[in-house]
């Protein structure tokens, strides 16, 4: 949730000043390419092209020397606080901020966020280095500490492998190792989050895991992703009736009870080891029904006696020993041997 910000000005009114040293010409472009006037809409440097019959190039250049015009006003230098006071917004964030997030701080109005957008191009300190692989979009006003967070998040991203799921604490543990020899007061997990939300590499799922963004196990895209975060968060066998209404509260999203079944069942992540009950392959249970696993542990182990199948089979199976005794007197796939231990036929 974001923190409220009290701020000692109005947006409207200094970008009104600000406007107030161009030509209706250059107003007009301004807010029309950055969305000042009564709608949020921005318009592109075409369309506005096209209302004044110039070229999107001209257009471009009356907006850059507009720019200019304000920055060397004597508006501009007068309200030298106000950009001061948004500077030390972004400091109190972290110093450097994703764009989304610092507009959401600044003002949940859609329209207001223009008018600090346009601020925060205006004000010479502010610097916007636009989205690419690594990065969403984001600001900073202190250069050398947005190159440090940015390369302890590229080696935060390395130390993660594809589907490794961390939980929040030890991802904002590791990435202090990182920057140990920063300012104290950046070191608080609010700071850090809000730096994690730069990164266009690493994200966290609804279940607050964090890991890569490319992973399934993060970005759950189906049932069956869903399914295995459930079962993962569970810890141990859950019934898939369990799964089902379990996706349906975490992920908001309708899990029919048959559905779910269905994706489980098809899915070899997943392992049936019990009346309706599934685990993780990754937990290390062995696949394939009861016979399948008297069958494995026979493989693995030679002949044993009918006791000590018992207790390996329940260590991955949620069976009654009967079942497992029924199976065992199959002459098709076990046989005994004359010390009274079964082997596979």
């Amino acid at each position: 949730m974001s923190e409220r910000i009290n701020l000692s000005f109005k947006p409207k009114e200094i970008i009104k000043r600000l406007l107030s040293v161009l030509t209706k010409r250059g107003q007009d472009i301004l807010i029309s390419r950055y969305g000042l006037g009564s709608k949020t809409a921005k318009f592109t440097l075409d369309a506005i092209g096209k209302r004044y019959g110039i070229t999107r190039e001209r257009v471009r250049q009356i907006e850059n020397h507009s720019l200019l015009i304000i920055r060397k006003s004597k508006v501009y230098k007068d309200l030298e606080p106000v950009f001061a006071e948004l500077k030390k917004v972004i400091l109190d964030l972290g110093g450097i901020i994703s764009e989304k997030d610092l507009l959401k701080h600044l003002s949940k109005d859609p329209n207001v966020q223009n008018y600090f957008y346009f601020l925060l191009i205006i004000g010479e300190e502010f610097k916007r280095e636009k989205a690419d692989e690594e990065f969403k979009h984001h600001w900073h006003v202190d250069r050398e500490l947005a190159e440090k967070i940015k390369s302890a998040l590229r080696k935060l991203y390395s130390s993660l492998s594809d589907d490794e799921l961390v939980a929040e604490g030890d991802l904002v543990s590791s990435f202090l190792e990182e920057v140990k020899d920063l300012n104290e007061k950046y070191k608080n997990e609010e700071v850090i989050k809000r730096w994690f939300s730069i990164s266009h590499k690493i994200d966290k799922n609804p279940l607050g895991e964090w890991g890569r963004a490319s992973s399934s196990n993060v970005n759950a895209k189906g049932m069956r992703d869903y399914a295995f975060l459930v079962i993962r968060k569970h810890g141990s066998p859950i019934h898939f009736k369990e799964v089902a209404k379990a996706i349906t509260q975490y992920f908001n999203k309708k899990a029919h009870v048959a559905t779910t079944h269905n994706e489980l069942i098809k899915d070899p992540r997943f392992v049936l080891v019990g009346r309706g009950l599934y685990a993780l392959s990754e937990w290390g249970y062995m696949s394939g029904v009861v016979k399948d696993v008297i069958k494995k542990i026979l493989e693995k182990e030679g002949p044993l006696m009918k006791d000590k199948i018992i207790e390996k089979v329940l260590k991955e199976r949620y069976v009654k020993e009967n079942t497992i005794l029924v199976n065992l007197q199959n002459p098709k796939y076990f046989k005994k041997d004359s010390s009274g231990r079964y082997l596979n036929a």
